[in-house]
């Protein structure tokens, strides 16, 4: 007799969830599978070690991680729809919303209050959470590493406030949402040349649905 391993379980019960995240043609709904995959492991991790719970775990998370994933498409969609601002970067990982706040739009060199050109898109930003409650909130500033660290650290706590708060003065509720700063610690490109520095002055704005 055959025995199926973990691993061998825990990728098929994924596998059964992804399913659901196809096309009727068999194509993969765009970025749905992540969710999939990643709900898929943990409802068969959650399963346990019997071999049917596992398959059914998996597959029951599988389901709710494409579902998550697919509901973040749409919101997605909404907020470029809605905002209409090129610049502001968006993206669905398939778990959470990444909003991404270049500083050359945000904030003029070494300050933290937001320039007035982008003050609409972050109501409308608030908008849109408050149509979308089911969610967490993490609004996070980040700076490269010209300067002392010190100051890049409380710069960016300042930023991330800046922002958090033209979002709560948009009626989004305070107690779903953080804002702290992250310095110069995260860079998302290298500090080596000043189109990296650019990439990593930024404030990120997580959004995360409530399972």
């Amino acid at each position: 007799m055959i025995r199926a391993t973990k691993p061998i379980l825990i990728l098929s019960a994924a596998a059964l969830g992804l399913a659901a995240c196809t096309t009727p043609d068999g194509r993969p709904r765009p970025n749905t599978t992540g969710g999939a995959v990643i709900g898929g492991l943990v409802g068969a991790i959650i399963g346990g070690n019997r071999p049917g719970n596992m398959i059914v775990g998996g597959a029951v998370g599988a389901t709710i991680g494409g579902l998550i994933g697919q509901e973040l498409d749409k919101q997605a969609d909404a907020l470029r729809t809605s905002m209409g601002n090129g610049q502001v970067g968006i993206v669905n990982t398939g778990s959470e919303l990444v909003i991404t706040l270049p500083e050359a739009i945000t904030f003029d060199t070494g300050s933290a209050i937001v320039r007035g050109s982008l003050t609409n898109d972050l109501y409308t930003l608030a908008d849109h959470l408050n149509t979308y409650p089911d969610s967490t909130v993490d609004v996070i500033g980040h700076t490269d590493n010209v300067g002392a660290a010190s100051f890049n650290q409380q710069l960016s706590a300042q930023r991330a406030e800046s922002v958090y708060s033209i979002l709560v003065d948009g009626g989004v509720t305070a107690s779903r949402m953080r804002a702290f700063g992250r310095g110069e610690n995260e860079p998302k490109a290298s500090n080596l040349n000043e189109a990296g520095r650019a990439q990593n002055r930024r404030v990120e704005i997580i959004i995360r649905p409530i399972q």
